[in-house]
């Protein structure tokens, strides 16, 4: 039978791996699953921003008249308190317990009481001390004749002055939890789609399907074919799974910064391009060594390992320290970067020679384990039965 042109090769391994995947149940189950999972996660956020900023706050006997300068101060303070007022002490007691107020206020505006049920809120105890600490001090004021609006426009008009060495973005806490949702969904991906290649090569050798392929195209082309295919498959779901997240993020407002996000996204999908090409060559080439699906996971054990334990090391640098310098030379590791790298844009602790020198290092090693998987899988890929070695498949 004729050989098929590199090119044409290729291209007709990867449209099947394409039509084959896209249209199978596990993916469009698999990716309707993760985009739940992915708009429960915003939506929570969302929900427990809404009542993080917000208490209800009963105010009882002579408190109820610090109920404008309750809400004025918390607003300042950047929440929401809703008054309500209490006339029987006892059931505002019982509502506290039973959760529909978050405090209860009794005592003079001087000398407040806090009734709460088991932990008040830091910022909602600022506020109330600020209240009673403002009548205190307007008394002392008024009691030496000086006028208290006065005094405190001097007083909030002097702030201590700002000398960072290393001034932390005001966002970055929402650029961490972008960068740890980065590195997640590539870890899973990467792992997910990759262990995809092996069992489909350890699949169509074990039916014998290969050595029909094979009589029209090449090991590598097959191999080759076979990779971008599915890696396209994992980019689709990347790209479905971020532009949803993108948009329900922003309509929610768990993102405000819509366009750093979008970058975040971006680089992400370069890199989960790169580690894809790193990692599933060596997945292809792994599972050619083996004729049978359970002898799969034995094989490619120790990748999986690799991957497990770098992105499990990563997240922990990446919550301690993303700046720091095990972050750094962890992210510039070759197996790890596709991983580490993207996280570590989007917290925005990156420099650009990290950014070119990762890219380099990466690329380089795309090339050589492209170069030796290829070996591998063609020294491996016809020979039926035991387990092939390592050491004999590099050989032929």
């Amino acid at each position: 039978m004729k050989k098929l042109s590199g090119r044409r090769a290729v291209w007709l391994v990867l449209k099947r791996e394409l039509n084959t995947r896209l249209r199978t149940r596990s993916f469009v189950i698999g990716t309707a699953v993760l985009l739940v999972l992915l708009l429960g996660y915003v939506g929570f956020q969302t929900a427990l921003a809404g009542s993080s900023d917000k208490s209800t706050v009963g105010l009882t006997g002579q408190a109820t008249g610090i109920a404008k300068q309750l809400q004025v101060a918390a607003a300042q303070s950047g929440r929401e308190v809703e008054t309500v007022t209490v006339t029987d002490p006892a059931e505002g007691r019982q509502q506290v317990e039973n959760g529909d107020l978050d405090a209860l206020v009794s005592g003079s505006a001087a000398k407040l009481t806090a009734t709460y049920k088991s932990a008040l809120d830091n910022q909602l105890r600022r506020v109330l001390d600020q209240v009673a600490q403002q009548q205190v001090l307007d008394g002392v004021l008024s009691s030496a004749q000086l006028e208290p609006a006065e005094v405190m426009a001097q007083v909030s008009s002097t702030h201590v002055q700002d000398d960072a060495l290393s001034p932390e973005p005001a966002d970055h806490t929402q650029r961490l939890v972008l960068g740890l949702i980065v590195a997640f969904l590539l870890y899973m991906s990467i792992i997910t789609y990759g262990m995809m290649v092996a069992q489909g090569v350890v699949e169509e050798k074990s039916s014998r399907v290969v050595e029909l392929l094979l009589a029209s195209v090449r090991p590598w082309q097959l191999l080759l074919g076979k990779v971008i295919g599915i890696g396209l498959v994992g980019l689709t779901q990347l790209v479905i799974l971020g532009a949803v997240g993108l948009l329900a993020a922003t309509a929610t407002g768990v993102f405000t910064l819509s366009g750093f996000a979008t970058g975040a996204v971006l680089w992400g999908l370069l890199w989960y391009l790169l580690g894809f090409l790193l990692y599933a060559t060596i997945y292809g080439a792994l599972g050619s060594l083996v004729s049978r699906q359970e002898d799969t996971q034995a094989v490619v054990g120790p990748l999986n390992i690799i991957l497990v334990v770098g992105f499990v090391a990563g997240f922990n640098l990446l919550l301690q320290d993303p700046s720091g310098t095990a972050a750094k030379v962890v992210s510039l590791i070759p197996l790890l970067s596709p991983i580490l790298m993207p996280a570590r844009i989007s917290t925005g602790a990156v420099t650009g020679w990290e950014i070119g020198l990762s890219l380099a290092l990466t690329l380089a090693t795309v090339a050589l384990l492209t170069w030796l998987g290829g070996r591998i899988y063609g020294n491996s890929v016809l020979r039926i039965g035991s387990r092939i070695k390592l050491s004999e498949a590099l050989r032929g």
